[in-house]
C-alpha cells in the first residue's frame, strides 16, 4: 500500500482548492497522512534553529524531532500539495515547511562533486492550486516546488492541477472547478 503525503496549506474552510485536492486524493490508492499548516505552528528558521539544526547534522541525528518533517516527507510515496496561488507563489507556512524539510542527509544529500540527489521515496507530487485571478506567466509557486522535486528530491513525475479566474466579476466558478476537477479525472 502506498503511503500518501498530503500538505494542506489550505487556510479558508471553504476552501475551493481543497475541493480539488480531495478529487485528488480520491483518485489515489493508499494510506493518506495530512500535514496541516495551519495547525502546525512552524516557525521560520532563526539563529537558535539553524544552531540547533546545524549541531543536529555534524551528530547525524537524523532521528531528532527537528527532522520528523523531513523523515515524514522522505517516506511517502505520492506527495500531494494543496495550497492557493497567493501573490504569484503560494501562503508563506509552505515555505517555512519547505525548510524544515530540505534536511541533508534525509531528503538530499550532495556528490563528491557538489550535485545534489534525492534520498526520496516518491515516486509523485501533485500540486494542487486556485486562483481568484489568472495564472499569467510562469506559476512561481508551482515552479519552486518542481525545481526542488526534480533537482533535490528525485521526484521525477510532478504534476500541476489549477483552477484560475474563480473571483473575475461573472465567472462561472462551478464550471471552472469542474474542468479542473475533470483534468484531474483525466491525469
Amino acid at each position: 500500500m502506498e503511503k500518501v503525503l498530503f500538505i494542506n496549506g489550505c487556510v479558508r474552510p471553504e476552501s475551493r482548492t481543497m475541493t480539488l485536492a480531495r478529487r485528488v486524493l480520491a483518485g489515489l490508492d493508499g494510506e493518506t497522512e495530512e500535514v496541516d499548516l495551519a495547525r502546525e505552528g512552524l516557525r521560520p528558521l532563526d539563529l537558535e534553529g539553524l544552531r540547533r539544526r546545524e549541531a543536529l547534522l555534524r551528530e547525524r541525528d537524523y532521528g531528532a524531532a527537528d527532522f520528523r518533517y523531513a523523515r515524514q516527507f522522505a517516506a511517502a510515496d505520492v506527495i500531494v500539495v494543496a495550497v492557493p496561488y497567493w501573490d504569484l507563489s503560494f501562503p508563506a507556512a509552505l515555505k517555512v515547511y519547505l525548510e524544515h524539510v530540505m534536511i541533508t542527509g534525509v531528503t538530499f544529500d550532495y556528490s563528491p562533486e557538489g550535485i545534489p540527489f534525492g534520498l526520496c521515496r516518491a515516486g509523485k507530487l501533485i500540486y494542487v492550486t486556485t486562483a481568484g485571478g489568472p495564472i499569467q506567466g510562469a506559476n512561481l509557486g508551482f515552479d519552486y516546488v518542481k525545481a526542488l522535486a526534480e533537482g533535490f528530491f528525485a521526484i521525477r513525475d510532478v504534476r500541476c492541477f489549477s483552477a484560475e479566474g474563480l473571483d473575475i466579476a461573472g465567472a462561472d466558478v462551478k464550471a471552472i472547478l469542474a474542468r479542473a476537477a475533470a483534468e484531474i479525472d483525466w491525469g
